[in-house]
């Protein structure tokens, strides 16, 4: 049994900490000031709860660093203070440069750092077909503890950045396309001709993007800080920047249908995107 420390128990962290549990490891998360749908999610997951932090730390033999993008380093740095000896997966949707700048801190903590990157929905079963991709000269231990559960994971290589890279540009085109595909509706709508748009599309196109578009909008929250880690991602790339901070625009105006109980129509949906603009 390995002794693991999760950060933190939200939609994905939970599933990923549920994985661990299912071989038998022991994770533990830190339970103080949280919210009922985190608490009722790690209930779920299994994970044990422990409410002194620094107990938490040296207590763990690895920690998975499992949340917004915008948290990651604040994550990395209480591993440090908390003095931490142990395997930190860095699994957050953070630029390669930032994951290489938190390996460097951690480094010097004595902390070996490994570069994870999610691709795919929550990991409750195997039918979600999420991927956890693992670089870094520590990445077999991670894989380990995911071998045989609805978390598949794949070590790449031994080079910090290489997960994270993969997880940005895979993103860049799933959900930056969203955001795209959102923007033309709104426009399309706002100029009166969404009808003959989605004629031109065709009804299966037409449907599967309405689907897909609403469909994201109870999570787009989410999406936004994602979004700015892509940018930077292709702005240190030499590449142009502008489209994935305007997605990160797009989503940043849906983040009224957090926490929805079901997803919004269509007409409710591009509405809010032009309304929120004005």
């Amino acid at each position: 049994m390995t002794r693991i420390a999760l950060f933190s128990p939200g939609a994905m962290g939970a599933s990923v900490g549920a994985a661990a549990v299912s071989m038998g490891h022991e994770v533990t998360w830190h339970s103080n000031n949280r919210s009922q749908a985190s608490i009722q999610r790690s209930d779920q997951a299994g994970l044990v709860a422990v409410q002194d932090q620094k107990t938490l730390f040296n207590q763990a033999e690895i920690v998975l660093s499992v949340c917004p993008p915008h948290a990651a380093n604040e994550v990395a740095q209480l591993a440090i203070s908390n003095k931490f000896q142990g395997i930190f997966l860095e699994g957050n949707a953070i630029a390669p440069s930032k994951v290489r700048a938190i390996r460097d801190d951690l480094e010097q903590a004595n902390i070996d750092c490994v570069d994870g990157g999610i691709i795919g929905g929550p990991a409750w079963d195997k039918s979600s077909n999420t991927q956890l991709y693992v670089s870094g000269t520590c990445a077999a231990d991670i894989a380990a503890l995911f071998s045989g559960t609805p978390l598949t994971t794949t070590v790449l290589n031994n080079q910090i950045g290489s997960a994270s890279a993969l997880k940005m540009t895979f993103a860049a085109y799933t959900k930056g396309t969203t955001a795209l595909l959102s923007a033309i509706l709104a426009v399309a709508e706002r100029e009166g001709v969404r009808e003959y748009l989605e004629t031109q599309w065709g009804e299966d196109f037409s449907q599967q993007t309405a689907m897909r578009i609403t469909g994201n909008a109870q999570k787009a929250w989410r999406f936004k800080g994602e979004m700015e880690e892509i940018a930077t991602t292709f702005g240190e790339a030499g590449l142009p920047s502008g489209f994935h901070m305007a997605a990160a625009e797009i989503y940043d105006r849906l983040k009224t249908y957090k926490d929805g109980s079901e997803a919004p129509t269509l007409d409710n949906f591009l509405s809010q995107l032009l309304n929120d603009g004005r």
